[in-house]
């Protein structure tokens, strides 16, 4: 049960008291370090998904503290950039809308689940991803260094994101509905030969 993969996962989990930590300061200092902290989770996101497929050690423990990680790291990152005391802050409607799509993503995966349905990752569900992890990079740096403001960048990214977000949730959910109607719609009853035949005679006179 504890492969690699599910150690680096675990790791993940590990540093999200750390980056709560590192953002009840707002100072330049405390936010590098919560930046730091957070690219190091991403960086270990990366690599359990790449050794559990390079050695082919999926565990079922694996396939649950993989997302639920995930989704720990972004929601403790995206809440502490709400309630930190520093301006501008990341509008809290916003994080509000990024939690609950992810709230009902996986419900839904958990309905699929219970209807056997399986559904492959979506391509617009990566690319959320990978916006947010620089939306959030971005927003926990928060200073203009190089003369680039890293809050301005964040929320283009994060304004991004939101949007690919609500995109692929809204196509996952016609897509299970779609799943489950299929399933639950009966096949048509079959038609008899004599049937078949009648209706040929019919045809022809």
């Amino acid at each position: 049960m504890l492969t690699l993969p599910n150690l680096l996962s675990l790791l993940r989990i590990a540093l999200i008291p750390f980056l709560v930590y590192f953002l009840t300061d707002t100072g330049p200092l405390f936010s590098a370090l919560a930046a730091l902290t957070f690219f190091i989770a991403s960086v270990t996101d990366y690599l359990d998904g790449y050794l559990a497929r390079l050695y082919g050690d999926t565990t079922t423990l694996g396939k649950f503290l993989d997302p639920l990680a995930d989704k720990l790291v972004v929601t403790a990152a995206l809440i502490m950039l709400t309630a930190a005391n520093r301006t501008p802050r990341v509008p809290a409607w916003m994080v509000v809308v990024i939690i609950g799509r992810e709230l009902a993503v996986t419900g839904l995966r958990s309905i699929a689940s219970g209807e056997g349905i399986v559904l492959a990752a979506e391509e617009l569900g990566k690319y959320k991803m990978i916006f947010q992890m620089f939306a959030l990079h971005g927003l926990l740096i928060h200073y203009s260094y190089l003369h680039i403001n890293f809050h301005v960048a964040g929320m283009y990214f994060l304004w991004i994101s939101l949007v690919v977000g609500l995109w692929s949730g809204i196509d996952y959910h016609i897509k299970v509905v779609r799943q489950v109607m299929a399933k639950c719609t009966p096949p048509p009853a079959p038609v008899s030969l004599f049937a078949e035949h009648i209706e040929s005679r019919k045809s022809a006179s």
